[in-house]
């Protein structure tokens, strides 16, 4: 059970981190992206991702985690879709896509792993 512990206070950190390896990985394969789409998807692509680290970097340091953590989820699903459009209008490879989504897929259930702890923490 001690382990499960120092677990759960590893894991902010852990997320962070993959937030923010994701993000440096999509701004250089948004540079890639023809001009017409790197001021318009890839704009957003980059956005999206930046929100996902800056809310779980607040998550990280707020006592009132909730919040951060649920805007942290949105911004996942939200840059979820944005990818998918990307693959559509064949911006991003399907083996990059896949690379994406899966860290993606891995961030959001850290985040709700993450979003767990602090609700019994909380009480609620």
């Amino acid at each position: 059970m001690a382990e499960r512990t120092s677990s759960n206070t590893a894991e902010p950190a852990v997320v962070v981190q993959r937030a923010y390896d994701l993000t440096l990985w999509l701004i250089r394969k948004v540079e890639t992206f023809p001009r017409s789409f790197r001021f318009s998807v890839g704009d957003r692509v980059v956005a999206r991702s930046l929100d996902i680290l800056e809310a779980l970097t607040e998550a990280a340091y707020s006592s009132d985690k909730g919040a951060h953590l649920d805007r942290a989820n949105r911004s996942v699903n939200s840059l979820r879709l944005l990818l998918r459009l990307t693959v559509e209008l064949r911006l991003l490879a399907g083996g990059s896509h896949e690379f994406a989504a899966g860290k993606l897929e891995e961030i959001g259930r850290m985040i709700g792993g993450w979003r767990k702890a602090a609700a019994r923490r909380a009480g609620a």
